[in-house]
């Protein structure tokens, strides 16, 4: 068991199944843990349902109503460590994010020495379709914005397309991670960096959702442009490392 890929969902029926079977179809060992927060459409059935196809490689975690993507992703982390994984990966349901390139993630950290692999649409290499002006605007300004406050060398640091080695994750004390929106994926990737890991940028085609709906709203924006800065001034007092948990203490997940 060495790679997984952690996909939390909400109102994905349209996607779900494609994805999976996009992601298994590479043949590459990756296994899949999906994080369904109580979606009405019946996306957790779905994956119920699949899971009788991919026995021991698709596992799925279910929770009561939105509780966001920082919290699912954290919920996430600690299961895949619990669990033994050594490569630990997040991605979209909506193939916003290319299956194909979870392979180029994995090889940027298992061979090319990263230590968190990001895939990114503002390194050379990497672009996007289908998003129009303003939208384009809005993420290349807050990525500018953020590389700004924070002094950290990641082009695209709202990237949710990541690959975290095991001793990353373990390293970060998860529950300083406080954001729960787009400013979730600032505060993992400065944590990474504070502590010293290597950050690796992978140039990927970012594609816009085909199905469903955006989960992009005023409140994930004021969260991305304020918490920056909360990030920048609470990093002079919080400590992001975990404390060493000792052999005999039970873990959470």
């Amino acid at each position: 068991m060495e790679k997984i890929v952690i996909i939390p969902t909400y109102n994905e029926k349209e996607n779900i199944a494609n994805i999976l079977d996009a992601i298994f179809s590479l043949q590459q060992d990756f296994h899949v843990l999906v994080i369904d927060d109580g979606s009405p459409d019946g996306t957790a059935q779905i994956v119920k349902e699949l899971q009788v196809n991919y026995a021991g490689q698709l596992f799925l975690e279910e929770r009561k109503g939105k509780l966001g993507l920082g919290t699912a992703y954290i919920h996430g982390f600690r299961w895949s460590i619990h669990k033994g994984y050594n490569y630990i990966f997040e991605m979209d349901a909506d193939f916003s994010h290319r299956p194909t390139d979870l392979i180029r993630l994995y090889n940027a950290c298992k061979h090319e020495g990263g230590d968190v692999a990001v895939g990114s649409r503002y390194v050379p290499g990497g672009k996007i379709e289908n998003w129009p002006w303003d939208r384009r605007f809005y993420s290349k300004g807050g990525a500018m914005y953020t590389k700004l406050i924070t002094w950290m060398p990641v082009n695209d640091p709202t990237a949710g397309f990541v690959c975290y080695k095991r001793e990353v994750l373990e390293t970060i004390n998860l529950n300083e991670i406080k954001f729960v929106g787009y400013a979730f994926q600032i505060e993992m990737k400065f944590a990474s960096w504070k502590l010293g890991f290597k950050i690796k940028e992978v140039p990927i085609t970012f594609i816009d959702r085909k199905h469903g709906s955006s989960k992009m709203n005023k409140g994930i924006l004021k969260e991305g442009v304020l918490g920056v800065l909360k990030i920048q001034w609470q990093s002079l007092f919080k400590n992001y490392r975990n404390r060493v948990k000792k052999a005999s203490e039970p873990v959470t997940v």
